[in-house]
């Protein structure tokens, strides 16, 4: 009975077979990588996306970065803009609130700039 599990090459022995095969198809590039799956009549099916996120981490380079997944984890981050909401309110959210260490019942003084507005924390004394 013949050996039915191929291997996949990964690395550097995918990018050292992908130039020794040079100018063969991509698709016979994955095949003889191992990127492809025997179906019921015995027909090869390539597995080309499998095949080319290989060839791209064997190169080095990387999508999902630790960075990105951490801030998924983390939800929205503070842009540092607010919009005037219909009622005509402003609403500062709590990630700035929390940012600055503020507390239920800080007080602020609103001062009107031309082009801003100034919240100058009250300190109580």
């Amino acid at each position: 009975m013949p050996n039915t599990k191929q291997t996949t090459l990964t690395g550097k022995d995918l990018l050292k077979k992908v130039k020794k095969l040079g100018n063969v198809s991509r698709e016979e590039k994955a095949i003889e990588c191992g990127y492809f799956t025997l179906t019921s009549n015995g027909q090869k099916r390539v597995s080309m996306v499998k095949f080319l996120h290989a060839l791209i981490e064997a190169e080095g380079i990387t999508f999902d970065n630790e960075n990105s997944l951490e801030a998924k984890k983390r939800g929205r981050s503070a842009n540092y803009r607010i919009n005037v909401q219909s009622n005509g309110n402003l609403s500062i959210g709590k990630a700035y609130t929390k940012r600055m260490g503020l507390k239920p019942g800080d007080e602020f003084e609103v001062i009107l700039g031309r082009k801003n507005i100034h919240l100058k924390q009250i300190d109580e004394v």
